[in-house]
């Protein structure tokens, strides 16, 4: 896959990574923090409560204003790898976490954001997203894994005693959805965030692939889209070692 995306990319006019000159003392600090309303446990989903869910009325699956008309097929989907308890429950969820459910698949839980949501609302099956492991000493890209199934709604609005759960809404109109993802493959190389923002800051000069990536743009959201230029490009970055 990574192979194809390559030349896809190349077909295109693109670069390699190690073609490009990237800008003097441009290695960024500091880690990628998101509000409260991101954070993003993930649980197993249960059975009965997943079936009576799934009864609910149907979710709307338009977007907002704000995300646009014409969605790409890539996301990156951010999650916390190290531990951390938001009331009395632990929210990690890394992707060794992911490989170890059974199948490999598991609920993309927790997201509190209506644009996020949105996004999840927008996603369809087999379409990829990059791993993004966040609020941790070294942030950034992981692993792929797939959409295995789309929007329902997220039972963890429901559920009292979980860090998620929001009384004002109702069963027959749940506000927050999720998906299903599996896991794919583990990247050759991890993508850290700060060499990702290095080229950000270089295409932002010369019209390169990540010049409006929303990592940066909308760098709080936890669900977001890529173009397909951006998820080629960020493949390549895998081939090669980090400058």
């Amino acid at each position: 896959m990574g192979r194809k995306a390559i030349q896809r990319y190349r077909e295109k006019g693109g670069v390699r990574r190690d073609e490009i000159q990237s800008p003097q003392g441009t290695r960024c600090q500091g880690t990628d923090r998101k509000g409260l309303s991101e954070k993003r446990p993930k649980t197993e989903n249960s059975e009965n409560t997943s079936a009576k869910l799934e009864n609910a009325s149907p979710q709307k699956t338009s977007t907002s204003k704000n995300c646009g008309k014409n969605l790409s097929n890539y996301w990156l989907m951010k999650s916390e790898p190290e531990s951390r308890l938001e009331k009395g429950v632990d929210v990690k969820f890394s992707i060794e976490d992911l490989k170890a459910q059974p199948k490999q698949t598991a609920c993309w839980d927790g997201v509190r954001n209506y644009q996020a949501r949105n996004f999840l609302r927008a996603m369809k099956l087999e379409e990829e997203a990059f791993f993004y492991h966040s609020n941790c000493k070294q942030p950034g890209i992981v692993g792929l894994m797939k959409i295995v199934k789309e929007a329902y709604p997220d039972h963890t609005q429901f559920e009292k005693n979980n860090p998620h759960y929001d009384p004002s809404s109702k069963e027959d109109n749940p506000k927050w959805s999720m998906v299903d993802v599996q896991f794919v493959r583990m990247m050759k190389r991890f993508i850290s965030l700060d060499e990702l923002k290095t080229y950000h800051q270089a295409h932002k000069a010369t019209g390169g692939p990540l010049k409006n990536m929303t990592l940066f743009t909308r760098q709080r959201l936890s669900v977001q889209p890529l173009t397909q230029e951006e998820f080629d490009f960020i493949l390549t970055l895998e081939e090669t070692e980090p400058s």
